[in-house]
């Protein structure tokens, strides 16, 4: 397998109270290659990339010049249908004449944004009408599609969850207090439509099953009550959640997952269930390398343009509702970084442990951008559970990392330094005299302190992971803010690549 090497930027900073902070800047990787299947959508996703949004912290004025350009598109009505909390448009994309109706929205919640791309992906692929593609216009002959591509622009623009009103807006379909929630409700009560298509992101860390696998994509048939019903409504999308797992099998094999099927009698899927609209929710989670989520974007264009040329030609109904059941639940048993069998010391008694490492995404104004805080989640016994980077460190002493006894005059001096010999007695962070604010990120894997500041590495949970791997009496490997380094590579790789 080919994989394209991380840059960690990372560096600890301290502010007026005192307190450092960890802050590697945002870093991209793609995915590894994988052989594609045989399916048309699949071959020809590349061609209808929309090819101006390659991150996930695009914003509402990315998605107002695109769906700008769709007007004057005679395929597509776009039309204003209301406007967010903080006075942003929202719109509603229509393609299509058939009979049956179909709703997609996505971003309901700001920080989950994979969908989002595929329906500019999807737009794209319709609007080639001179393509000759008879599937497309069996497409567009047999459905009328509606799209609304950000419902919580607001969220969007900050990078999180919740609206401007702090409202989650997935908790809101009965109440109805957030304008976006409103709007949702109006469109679903006006258009009637037969499917729904309810689109997130989830935890990359979620796996199918009590498996090592990440679930890539998680899908539900919400339920309507509490009992789980099921009734011609619900039994619609089970079925067709069938179909599309059945292909994405053909991607991600063992890599769907079924969400959660509690019942939240305020959650719209819930509800627009309850409403009458054959509701599919899809959950966009984890899948190893893939940071900005292009592969995902890409296995939500397959699976929905499945999807909805299943619904158009009714091809979804053979499905069996016994294979919805047998699709694995979401479970948590995945790490960023599983560090196994190590060997170490508390209070002078020798001792062996796992520890789970995972990294969190802390944005960065104006939102663009972000670092990586790492936690350690868990030490013990992790033989059931998984990373998707892991480490056998059998034979290995671990030692918490050291601070340099020498305070560095600036970020320039640190850079001409060899950081691999740093790293190798045992010092994962560093004092720097003085640093400008344009030093606040350096390509260097160790931590960086200011002033009089200290740190305490010792490995304890919730507290970052720093720390080194010593064998047979010399350091191997150095952890990082919860990035490994091997340094039996040379200088440059050390300073380029992480462990795969």
């Amino acid at each position: 397998m080919r994989y394209i090497k991380f840059l960690l930027l990372m560096t600890l900073i301290s502010c007026e109270s005192g307190r450092a902070h960890e802050t590697p800047v945002h870093q991209l990787a793609l995915v590894e290659d994988i052989k594609p299947a045989k399916d048309i959508f699949y071959s020809l996703h590349e061609k209808y990339l929309e090819k101006s949004i390659t991150h996930r912290r695009f914003k509402h004025t990315d998605i107002v010049r695109i769906l700008d350009s769709l007007k004057t598109n005679p395929l597509f009505e776009v039309k204003k249908v209301g406007e967010s909390f903080q006075n942003r448009d929202i719109f509603l994309v229509k393609a299509g004449s058939g009979k049956t109706k179909v709703l997609l929205w996505s971003q309901m919640h700001g920080d989950e944004p994979t969908a989002t791309m595929a329906l500019l992906d999807i737009f794209k692929y319709l609007a080639d009408s001179t393509s000759g593609d008879k599937v497309r216009d069996d497409l567009l002959r047999n459905t009328t599609l509606y799209f609304i591509p950000m419902l919580n622009p607001d969220g969007a623009e900050v990078y999180k969850r919740r609206n401007a009103l702090d409202i989650d807006l997935n908790r809101d379909a009965v109440s109805l207090q957030s304008p976006e929630s409103r709007i949702l409700k109006s469109v679903r009560d006006s258009l009637k439509p037969d499917f729904g298509f309810n689109l997130h992101d989830q935890n990359t860390r979620y796996t199918a099953g009590k498996t090592s696998k990440p679930a890539t994509v998680s899908f539900l048939a919400p339920p309507y009550d509490y009992a789980k019903s099921e009734n011609e409504v619900r039994t619609k999308a089970m079925k067709l959640i069938v179909y599309m797992n059945r292909l994405l099998q053909n991607y991600i094999p063992g890599q769907v997952a079924k969400y959660s099927d509690e019942h939240e009698p305020r959650a719209f899927g819930d509800n627009i269930q309850k409403w009458g609209t054959s509701t599919v929710l899809i959950e966009s989670g984890g899948y190893k390398n893939d940071t900005e989520k292009q592969y995902i974007r890409k296995l939500n264009f397959v699976a929905l343009l499945n999807a909805l040329k299943a619904i158009g030609q009714q091809t979804y109904t053979s499905e069996k509702i016994a294979n919805y059941y047998k699709i694995p639940e979401n479970e948590r048993y995945l790490f960023d970084l599983l560090i196994r069998n190590a060997e170490t010391e508390r209070e002078g008694k020798p001792y062996r442990l796992d520890i789970g490492i995972d990294r969190y995404e802390v944005n960065m104004a104006p939102y663009t951008n972000f670092f990586y805080r790492s936690s350690i989640e868990e030490i013990g016994d992790m033989s059931v559970r998984y990373g998707y980077q892991e480490l056998d460190a059998s034979g290995m002493r671990l030692i918490p990392g050291k601070i340099y006894p020498e305070v560095i005059k600036n970020v320039r001096t640190l850079q001409s330094m060899n950081i691999k010999e740093i790293l190798q007695k045992g010092f994962t962070t560093v004092k720097i005299k003085n640093y400008m604010p344009a030093d606040q990120f350096t390509a260097l894997p160790i931590n960086i302190i200011t002033g009089k500041n200290t740190r305490n590495h010792e490995v304890i949970l919730s507290r970052s992971a720093n720390f080194v791997l010593e064998q047979d009496g010399q350091v191997r490997y150095a952890i990082i803010n919860g990035f490994i380094y091997d340094l039996q590579q040379d200088k440059n790789e050390v300073l380029n690549a992480l462990v795969n």
